[in-house]
């Protein structure tokens, strides 16, 4: 491969953003962040990924204020993102990430993310989570899991990683 070679050219990845993406898009908190992921939106606008949310996007910003929740919808809108339904395929794969403690029962959502992205063939989920999603650790164990469970490895990383 020629030094220069760019990998985003020869195919659009199927990109997974968890909801921690358009947290971060809106925050003012984290301003270092928010600009690699305004930039990485961007880079999506440009068409370079193919992105997909799920309905755990949905699920989650119920939870947050009217006024988040309002914000977090109008930053997402005019990405056309389609959401992957969650099923029982992605529910029983959930579940052994679980069973494994790859992530805590508390955080099942996060198993849920992955899962889904699993599931639906993605090849990337983009996270800022770096608690439970975005490491080493929990690569390798879901690599290991879902070879286990017939399905291909993914990547998980932030959006640093991919601009």
């Amino acid at each position: 491969m020629p030094l220069g070679y760019n990998l985003r050219m020869t195919k659009r990845l199927k990109t997974y953003l968890d909801t921690s993406i358009f947290n971060f898009a809106i925050s003012t908190q984290v301003v270092h962040e928010r600009q690699i992921t305004l930039k990485f939106l961007h880079d999506i606008k440009r068409g370079i990924f193919l992105p997909f949310i799920s309905d755990i996007f949905f699920e989650e910003i119920q939870k947050a204020s009217p006024e988040k929740r309002d914000a977090l919808v109008k930053i997402a809108a005019p990405f056309d993102l389609e959401s992957l339904p969650l099923t029982e395929e992605a529910e029983a794969l959930a579940d052994r990430y679980v069973q494994e403690m790859v992530i805590p029962k508390k955080y099942r959502n996060d198993a849920l993310h992955i899962a889904i992205a699993s599931v639906y063939n993605m090849d990337v989920i983009v996270s800022w989570n770096f608690e439970h999603m975005v490491k080493l650790k929990t690569r390798r164990a879901v690599h290991a899991i879902n070879t286990l469970m017939g399905f291909k490895p993914i990547d998980i990383c932030s959006p640093q990683e991919l601009i």
